[in-house]
């Protein structure tokens, strides 16, 4: 078998969610002696040709030029260097600004699309783009031979708003062992002295309502990790580093495993949809969780957790010394070995890319 992994910014991950997703399933892939290539952007700062086993194909991509319209012109190349691979399945993460070029898929290729969340709901857009969005998806569901729905919450919109059937394959985490108390030194913190957030800085993670319900309401720190060269990155550091200790963006995940093994609470601010790697890596890690309250994560996390929706519930949860229900750290690393692990995540997605 023949696979093309098209969607991300490319391996190794240095961005987020499936790219994180990508660097796992294509390593495996190539180890179970299947050729497998991954497109990357002309921007990733890895440049060899192979990783790990993985073919890798670099793309122009002018976004640094012209802003997140250069993403379409990365899918496109990505799509036409495709057309010439003679791939057994066209694996696509997302569909944002691939979908006006389905018309070039290849014809005689299997098109797999895990759909991520709902695109079309995300703040940072004006009611324009939300619409063409929305679009969007419409088309990828047309285009697509497979529908991957990476939460039940996103299968079930899948089922009521287009009548698509889907297979609920999620994201994968393994449950983490070894944490290095030595690397909090670097950060000058002290463990279950702080409170840790790991996100992509932009509106619908709710890291502004996170720091604005933790401000001045603990006398625990609240440590943010996550790039700072986005719009709402900017202005996130602009208007809180007095209450709020930034350090950026950081994919060593030795480090932010320890981070998250010594944290007191973890805070996940992520509303748009999806099982997002970043939940499953903390509940890897053995963290006090807690969560914006939607279904996505109640699905992942059920009673395992904290829940906000406000910062005055923030506030509460911080001044009440709420913690997660007991047992909740070992009840999260149990349900990742039985829902959510690499092994099981991996070998059901290659069921589906060998029987469909």
């Amino acid at each position: 078998m023949r696979v093309g992994i098209i969607g991300t910014r490319g391996i190794p991950n240095k961005y987020g969610g499936f790219e994180q997703f990508t660097m796992h399933f294509a390593k495996y892939l190539a180890e179970e002696g299947i050729e497998v290539v991954v497109y990357n952007s002309s921007n990733h700062p890895y440049k060899e040709n192979r990783w790990n086993g993985v073919e890798i194909v670099h793309c122009w991509d002018p976004e640094k030029l012209i802003g997140s319209a250069g993403q379409f012109f990365y899918d496109l190349g990505a799509i036409l260097n495709a057309r010439k691979q003679k791939f057994d399945v066209l694996f696509q993460l997302g569909y944002t600004s691939s979908s006006i070029w389905g018309f070039l898929f290849p014809k005689k290729t299997k098109i797999i699309t895990n759909m991520d969340g709902q695109e079309w709901k995300r703040a940072k857009y004006n009611k324009w783009v939300k619409r063409f969005l929305k679009k969007a998806e419409c088309w990828a569901i047309k285009q697509s031979d497979v529908l991957i729905a990476d939460s039940r919450g996103i299968q079930e919109y899948l089922k009521n708003e287009y009548s698509a059937s889907s297979h609920f394959i999620a994201y994968g985490a393994n449950v983490v062992h070894k944490f290095d108390k030595t690397i909090l030194d670097k950060y000058n913190l002290l463990p279950n002295s702080y409170n840790l957030l790991i996100a992509r800085m932009e509106p619908e993670n709710n890291i502004e309502t996170i720091i604005k319900g933790h401000r001045n309401n603990s006398a625990d720190k609240l440590i943010v990790i996550g790039n700072l060269d986005t719009t709402f990155g900017k202005y996130l550091a602009s208007n809180y580093s007095s209450s709020v200790t930034f350090v950026g963006e950081n994919y060593n995940f030795h480090e932010l495993n320890s981070l998250r093994y010594f944290s007191k609470l973890y805070f996940h601010g992520h509303s748009v949809g999806g099982t997002n790697p970043s939940l499953l890596e903390a509940m890897a890690c053995g963290c006090s969780i807690v969560a914006h309250d939607n279904p996505f994560n109640r699905d992942v996390l059920d009673q395992n957790a904290l829940y906000f929706s406000s910062e005055k519930e923030i506030h509460d949860i911080l001044n009440s010394k709420k913690t997660p229900i007991k047992n909740s750290a070992d009840n999260n690393k149990k349900k990742l070995q039985e829902v959510y692990s690499f092994e099981i995540i991996h070998r059901s997605l290659k069921a589906v890319m060998d029987n469909e």
